[in-house]
């Protein structure tokens, strides 16, 4: 598409990093990083969704600085996969209390009921139990915090890769488009075939 002029929707974006992230090979990463630099310089703005994948494939890669550099031009880094994101972020660049201060702040905030909440998936808590089994007092609050948010239901098992790669529902149903009228709007009354085909 490139090599024939063709610009780049969102969606264009979001299946080209999607599957450089499910090539995960460096070469794949360099492809990545090639079109998201590109895509900046033109002025174009990357969706969310995309900027994921490409934090996820910098991850694979043990490409950290990579990573939080991507993650931290997310204008709005509030969603769940997000979240999960960054924890793995802060594991793997060793910012263990931080990351166990984030996990706390999720779990005292103040919200109501109706408002969502993070979810984190158990496989990066899994992670995060891992990294932190060499420092016994660290791994006392996490589990404190683990358990409160198995308390609060803030827990998946869903893992990244799900996470990443489930496709939002549109906010308009697209079967009202579908529908043709049958019947008369003034006589009520069923429209004819002649109709029907002009």
């Amino acid at each position: 598409m490139k090599n024939q002029d063709v610009k780049f929707t969102k969606d264009t974006y979001i299946l080209a990093f999607a599957v450089c992230y499910r090539l995960n090979s460096p070469e794949s990463f360099k492809i990545c990083t090639t079109l998201r630099e590109e895509a900046l310089i033109k002025g174009d703005i990357l969706p969310r969704r995309a900027s994921c994948f490409a934090v996820a494939l910098a991850l694979n890669q043990n490409q950290v600085e990579k990573a939080m550099s991507i993650f931290s031009q997310i204008m709005n880094p509030e969603s769940v996969t997000c979240a999960n994101l960054n924890i793995l972020i802060h594991v793997r660049s060793n910012m263990l209390e931080n990351l166990i201060k984030i996990l706390q702040d999720n779990i005292d905030r103040n919200v109501s009921l109706f408002v969502k909440r993070h979810m984190f998936s158990e496989e990066v808590l899994a992670k995060v139990r891992e990294k932190l089994k060499d420092s016994p007092t660290l791994r006392a609050k996490f589990d404190e915090v683990y358990g409160k948010l198995h308390i609060n239901g803030q827990v998946t098992i869903c893992p990244l890769d799900a996470m990443l790669c489930h496709v939002p529902r549109d906010k308009k149903p697209n079967t009202l488009l579908l529908k043709k009228r049958t019947v008369s709007q003034r006589t009520l009354q069923p429209l004819s075939q002649s109709l029907l085909t002009e």
